[in-house]
């Protein structure tokens, strides 16, 4: 089963995503009750990507001035908004409605190879 199978079984999830480092959508897949469009992951895929950008920043920074470890590199990040989130890790991504999200969960199975 590929990564985009799995996510979109993830409780509460309604859409999984695929996106390049430039953050063009590769690869969808959308819930039937969704309403979710690839417009809208396309525009949330360079989000991902503009906020991944700006946690490594962030990151790298705090380490250099504070001279803790740890922060860098960057694993994964949530977006959390009214109705549902945006879970994040490399270039994979689920929206699961805040109801039913299981960050731990959800992070467990973004990391699966």
């Amino acid at each position: 089963m590929d990564k985009l199978e799995q996510l979109i079984k993830v409780e509460g999830a309604l859409a999984a995503f695929e996106f390049d480092p430039g953050g063009e959508l590769r690869a969808s897949s959308i819930a039937d009750q969704a309403n979710i469009e690839d417009d809208v992951l396309e525009m949330l895929c360079h989000v991902c990507v503009a906020n991944g950008a700006i946690a490594t920043m962030q990151a790298r920074g705090w380490e250099k001035m504070t001279k803790m470890e740890g922060f860098y590199p960057i694993q994964g990040f949530s977006l959390i908004g009214f109705e549902w989130t945006v879970i994040v890790n490399d270039c994979f991504g689920v929206i699961v409605a805040n109801d039913k999200v299981d960050y731990d969960g959800t992070y467990a199975v973004l990391d699966k190879s």
